[in-house]
């Protein structure tokens, strides 16, 4: 069975082009527009790893993270930001949150898919 991946960004561009690169590799995946739409999703779509986006409206990265972390059943989900933020600051404040790992923008298929790879298989 497929590993399943939430993708999380208000850009449909960004979304689709996950899609396209992590189904082209053998992953379902789960689109979300913004942190609320992902974490209500998350309720009833058990995921493998959550790929989300740091700015977006309703709820940031960042909350979505303290959100997801706190439930239970997904408090060990990998979870990879993907955004346009590169400052040490706002990626400790992402580790502190619980983020796994930090993908900064533009990326390219092959660095998305080997930090899957890298984070599914640990």
């Amino acid at each position: 069975m497929a590993k399943r991946i939430m993708t999380v960004d208000d850009s449909a561009t960004i979304r689709q082009m996950l899609s396209f690169t992590l189904n082209d590799a053998g992953y379902e995946v789960i689109e979300a527009i913004d942190g609320r739409d992902a974490y209500d999703k998350l309720k009833n779509n058990p995921v493998n790893m959550v790929i989300t986006d740091l700015n977006m409206p309703q709820m940031d990265g960042i909350e979505l993270i303290r959100e997801v972390r706190k439930d239970p059943a997904n408090r060990f989900v990998p979870i990879i930001m993907l955004t346009t933020e590169s400052q040490e600051k706002k990626k400790q404040e992402g580790k502190a949150a619980g983020a796994s790992g930090w993908i900064v923008k533009p990326f390219s298929p092959e660095q998305l898919l080997a930090v899957v790879k890298m984070v599914l298989v640990a």
